[in-house]
């Protein structure tokens, strides 16, 4: 990987590994560009299922921007990204959609919604997409802000937590919906060292 060096672990015991197998994210060939320039050209690599993928570089090395070709917010200059084998960029949109609803991620800064308290952002993807009832979404808000040591924060603005607590918010909020894949942009920035 050109600037980029990846390192792959796997999280499965021996007979469980055998049937992870099985790939789940192919990025082939991959160009970024913006219009003319071009940030990464030829990236290849494919990520199993069960393993967490690392990706190391320096500072402008085209992370943050090879996450968003991963998750539907640039469509790459050349090349595929495919979860399960299907081709995210050559979906129609709502196949798209229904890919990216089963990837939760979490950006550099939080990506909070301001003017929501923090119980309100993690229970937005809940709201937009399952037909659960206020009750079970409030539970499911409740433990996934616990899972990430914020349970009591519920009603707190993101203006009136740190920028860790932000960060474990967004956290929160991508696992909402249990996703198969979770995507993470500089996950330990503004996180204590504990908490990395």
């Amino acid at each position: 990987m050109n600037a980029v060096s990846a390192a792959e672990t796997s999280v499965l015991s021996d007979p469980q590994r055998n049937a992870a197998r099985e790939p789940h994210i192919v990025v082939e060939d991959l160009t970024m560009a913006y219009g003319d320039f071009v940030i990464q050209h030829d990236l290849n690599f494919t990520m199993n299922k069960a393993t967490s993928l690392s990706l190391w570089a320096a500072a402008a090395a085209a992370k943050s921007t090879l996450l968003r070709h991963l998750v539907g917010l640039q469509a790459p200059a050349r090349g595929r990204v495919l979860f399960s084998g299907e081709s995210l960029w050559e979906a129609e949109p709502e196949r798209r959609d229904a890919i990216l609803r089963k990837t939760g991620v979490t950006y550099q800064a939080g990506g909070l919604w301001s003017s929501m308290t923090l119980a309100e952002n993690v229970a937005l993807p809940l709201e937009q997409y399952t037909d659960l009832k206020p009750a079970e979404i409030a539970d499911l808000v409740s433990l996934n802000l616990a899972l990430v040591g914020l349970a009591g924060f519920e009603d707190y603005f993101p203006s009136e937590v740190s920028g860790g607590m932000q960060k474990r918010a967004g956290l929160a909020r991508a696992m909402a919906l249990s996703p198969e894949v979770l995507l993470f942009d500089e996950p330990s920035a503004d996180l204590d060292p504990i908490s990395s």
